[in-house]
């Protein structure tokens, strides 16, 4: 459980790659729709994308032609119960979550916000 929880933690603590979490809350996206938003190539995209993935905090899957990204809710909880432990957490919950990513990231303009 370590390694997950250190990968986890590892992936989480990239601001792009929270950006791309707070964006797939709102649905499954495209890759190249992932990375739309970000001053970067899709390359580097495509590597932070794998991060995600090898933390089983997304899946991707190929649908025709096009790579698709989905959040694995998931895969927080481990680390939540691991956080729980301290005495100073609640379990994660994905609205407090994208509450948290929108806050974090609202001033940098790297996630859009989808509730418009």
């Amino acid at each position: 459980m370590i390694d997950k929880l250190d990968a986890v933690f590892a992936a989480l603590a990239d601001p792009t790659r929270r950006a791309i979490l707070a964006m797939l809350l709102e649905d499954d996206m495209a890759v190249t729709d992932v990375a739309e938003p970000f001053e970067m190539s899709l390359a580097a995209i495509s590597k932070h994308l794998a991060i995600l993935s090898r933390a089983g905090l997304i899946s991707q899957e190929r649908r025709g032609r096009v790579k698709w990204c989905k959040l694995e809710p998931d895969a927080l909880r481990d680390a939540s119960v691991w956080m729980q432990g301290f005495g100073q957490f609640e379990p994660v919950n994905l609205d407090a979550f994208e509450r948290f990513l929108r806050q974090e990231l609202g001033g940098r303009g790297a996630c859009p916000d989808h509730h418009d």
